[in-house]
């Protein structure tokens, strides 16, 4: 049996949450709680597989994406309406602000090899560097090359989170503490960054993504164990590269992040003088990479929403990428410090994501959809769970900021 029938978009959808949002809030968690904050990614990796694992299930059964089966499933005219917009509002705002994210943390790693001058745009300074990666991220799209080159870049995120691997197996942390990670612990000073955390790993749109793949790729019940295989080793893979990123800044000699240069910090002891340009190249394929899969699941949900073509080649698809990177563009060039754009990103995708996975849940409960494919009640208790541990740190985190 070919091994590739085992591997499917799992790798693409570990590298669109390995972005530079990833290395930043996981960064940030190590620098200021230590490994206190290891079980929220912990967590955060069940709550992926669970989540995921169903989303794509409804791809294969379905023949289609997420948002495509929301918009297909709910029939009443006040409720379809409210339900697609609400979906559409939180995925697409969603989408431009971790857009923005991408971009900025794209740019903030190259910034540490290149520099390029602002540009004055009425009141506001845009960076070149940010104009000059969405343009790559549009091309790339608008080509429809942008798997080749993905797999590409994809090569140095994975380089990239083999050096962190490597470097938490180096630094040698206490197992003891690092085990007491694993404990929950929740206050008013952590609550921001575990929903960040959180956000950061088990991202939204990454749920349209997945069904949307998984329905091109596979269509026989039978291949259903290639789906799971290729969702579980993916996200663990993944979820590991995150807990090194918290080991190593735990473990390094930074005291605050504020830049790609602190994030480098960590890999000194491992690569020394070269690690600043392995942190460059790094962040920048992870921005990219992440900054081509953001306007790209956004545009499915747009156009699953709304019936419309989900080829990329497609009017509705071509329009909805242009807007969602423009926005994330718009949003990258308000002036505000890369690292906290980045890390609210998360948050929001933190806040979002209680909403989605209610809609899979149902979803994944409905014999019309599902056949004899719907959800056991053990995953129902595991899934009713996940869902209420993001309501509660999604709710928590906007009474934060609120207050």
């Amino acid at each position: 049996m070919s091994w590739k029938k085992y591997i499917g978009p799992g790798p693409l959808v570990a590298a669109a949450f390995i972005g530079p949002g990833t290395v930043t809030v996981c960064t940030l968690a190590g620098v200021n709680f230590g490994f206190d904050l290891l079980w929220a990614l912990g967590l955060s990796i069940v709550a992926t597989i669970v989540l995921q694992e169903m989303a794509a299930r409804i791809g294969l059964l379905a023949q289609k994406g997420l948002a495509s089966v929301i918009s297909d499933t709910i029939h009443i005219g006040v409720v379809r309406y409210f339900s697609i917009s609400l979906v559409m509002l939180a995925v697409v705002l969603g989408n431009a602000a971790y857009e923005a994210g991408n971009i900025s943390g794209g740019a903030m790693g190259a910034e540490l090899i290149v520099s390029l001058p602002n540009l004055n745009i009425g009141q506001f300074k845009v960076k070149l560097l940010n104009l000059v990666i969405g343009a790559i991220a549009l091309l790339l799209l608008m080509l429809g090359s942008f798997k080749t080159i993905s797999k590409y870049l994809t090569v140095l995120v994975i380089l990239m989170s083999l050096a962190f691997i490597t470097n938490a197996i180096v630094l040698g942390p206490n197992w003891r503490d690092l085990m007491t990670g694993f404990v929950p612990k929740i206050n008013t000073e952590n609550i921001i960054t575990i929903v960040a955390l959180i956000g950061t790993t088990v991202v939204p749109y990454n749920l349209f993504l997945h069904s949307s793949l998984v329905s091109q790729k596979w269509n026989t019940l039978s291949e259903l164990k290639y789906i799971r295989f290729d969702t579980i080793i993916s996200v663990v893979l993944g979820g590991i590269v995150s807990m090194a990123i918290v080991v190593t800044a735990a473990s390094g000699k930074a005291i605050d992040v504020n830049s790609a240069a602190d994030l480098a910090i960590g890999l000194e002891g491992l690569l020394g003088v070269f690690a600043k340009y392995f942190m460059a190249f790094g962040l920048f394929a992870a921005g990219v990479t992440s900054a081509i899969t953001a306007p790209l699941a956004g545009a499915l949900v747009v156009s699953g929403c709304f019936g419309w073509s989900t080829n990329i080649n497609s009017k509705p698809m071509r329009l909805s990428i242009i807007f969602i990177l423009g926005l994330g563009l718009i949003f990258s060039s308000l002036g505000i410090k890369p690292i906290q754009l980045i890390t609210w990103a998360q948050v929001a995708n933190g806040i979002l994501l209680p909403l989605l996975s209610a809609y899979i849940l149902w979803i994944i409960n409905k014999k019309s959809v599902m056949k004899n494919h719907v959800n056991s009640m053990f995953l129902n208790i595991v899934g009713g769970i996940i869902w209420l541990i993001t309501l509660f740190l999604g709710g928590w985190s906007i009474f934060k900021v609120l207050n």
